[in-house]
């Protein structure tokens, strides 16, 4: 069924379809419209969940962590300084590997306050240990949030599904909504490995000592070392674990290919802008206008931030000239948190150093700044040359003085 609808609607519809059985909210703009839509479901009897009202976004994350403890497929949502104020609760449901997945609705981070869009705020929790993937468009929420659980589950990782406010959460466009018996095929009950039960009384996550021990039965027990590497293998195997989610959502709903990177004309580019989220989509106008100039331009999105698919992204481009990386985000002091991410993967998958492309970072459209086509365009095409590639690393876009 296709319908026309906000992209927070589309989030919603995907968390009912998903079968979630805790929704912890607190509101804050602009993700409020998703747990509002939750609560309608639940109220009206299309949705059997419980849906919990707390007094602060800290507390929607621990309600979450406790729901998920016992079993239960929980779920939450929030933007900006309600993702901040979360921060320890989103270390402590990546160390307790929790399968929790919460919706991050892009918003610029105070002070000074602002409601706008940017990335700054998913990517200041990009080390906490959660997974991050990051939609462009509406169909790609409500895709991303039935793939996020079912990909929590089999490596036991939380997940973020990261979109932008207000340009997709509160616009509204057609997008298609799978049956729901398609999607219990697709994403079957969460049946955890181990939950807490009254019948059967245990601790969690206790003091742990620097170095390995025995537990209460006598038998060798991880150190707090080893319980974080095998946080990092597993998200590490979220990335295979990711393709194979990907391929049986396409048998399922006849859709889906691009897990990891969305690429728009890279087959032949030279030059390659990249970015996270809906801006990618905008810079697919500027490709066809550099294209009609006789400029091989491509676009790439990322789609999984976290944790990052290197070699993937080193392999698609490593064979253009340059990479023009477009950020909604900056590291203070360094430069965009995805280009240092970037010139990694190139440094470590591109042997040959002169075969390697040249970088150029723009930051742009902070605090929801318009980023206007044709400042896109300039900044591109003022790239598109080995000149052009020289000079100040990281520049920026619309800024007024």
């Amino acid at each position: 069924m296709q319908v026309i609808e906000s992209g927070n609607v589309a989030a919603a519809l995907g968390v009912k379809l998903a079968r979630a059985r805790v929704i912890a909210a607190y509101p804050i703009t602009p993700q409020t419209p998703l747990t509002e839509k939750l609560s309608e479901y639940i109220e009206s009897g299309e949705m059997d969940a419980e849906y919990i009202p707390v007094e602060s976004e800290h507390s929607a994350l621990a309600v979450c962590i406790a729901a998920a403890s016992t079993g239960a497929r929980a779920f939450t949502a929030t933007s900006a300084n309600g993702l901040l104020y979360m921060h320890e609760q989103i270390h402590w449901a990546a160390g307790a590997r929790l399968p929790l997945v919460m919706c991050v609705v892009n918003r610029g981070v105070g002070a000074p306050w602002t409601v706008w869009n940017d990335h700054q705020d998913s990517i200041s929790q990009r080390d906490t240990g959660w997974i991050q993937l990051y939609a462009n468009d509406h169909q790609q929420i409500i895709d991303t949030v039935l793939k996020a659980f079912l990909l929590a589950e089999e490596v036991m990782v939380p997940v973020m599904v990261c979109y932008d406010g207000y340009l997709l959460s509160h616009t509204y466009m057609p997008f298609d909504v799978p049956d729901s018996s398609l999607t219990d095929r697709f994403l079957p009950p969460y049946n955890p490995a181990y939950s807490l039960d009254p019948k059967r009384p245990a601790n969690l996550n206790t003091v742990t000592l620097p170095d390995v021990r025995p537990d209460i039965r006598g038998d060798m027990a991880h150190g707090y070392m080893e319980i974080r590497y095998l946080l990092h293998k597993s998200m590490l195997d979220a990335i295979p674990a990711l393709k194979k989610i990907d391929e049986r959502f396409a048998s399922v709903f006849g859709r889906g290919g691009a897990p990891f990177i969305e690429p728009y004309l890279c087959e032949d580019a030279e030059y390659v802008a990249v970015s996270l989220g809906s801006l990618s989509y905008h810079l697919r106008d500027v490709v066809d206008m550099l294209r009609g100039e006789g400029i091989k331009a491509g676009v790439m999105s990322v789609h999984l931030y976290r944790p990052f698919p290197a070699e993937i992204i080193a392999q698609a481009l490593s064979s253009c000239r340059g990479v023009i990386i477009f950020e909604k985000a900056l590291s203070y002091g360094y430069q965009g948190a995805l280009t240092s991410d970037i010139k990694s993967a190139l440094y470590r998958h591109t042997q040959d150093s002169s075969a390697r492309p040249s970088i150029v970072n723009y930051i742009l459209g902070l605090g929801g700044r318009e980023i206007a086509t044709h400042h896109l365009y300039e900044a591109f095409k003022s790239s598109c040359s080995p000149d052009g590639m020289k000079g100040e690393e990281t520049r920026w876009i619309g800024l007024k003085f």
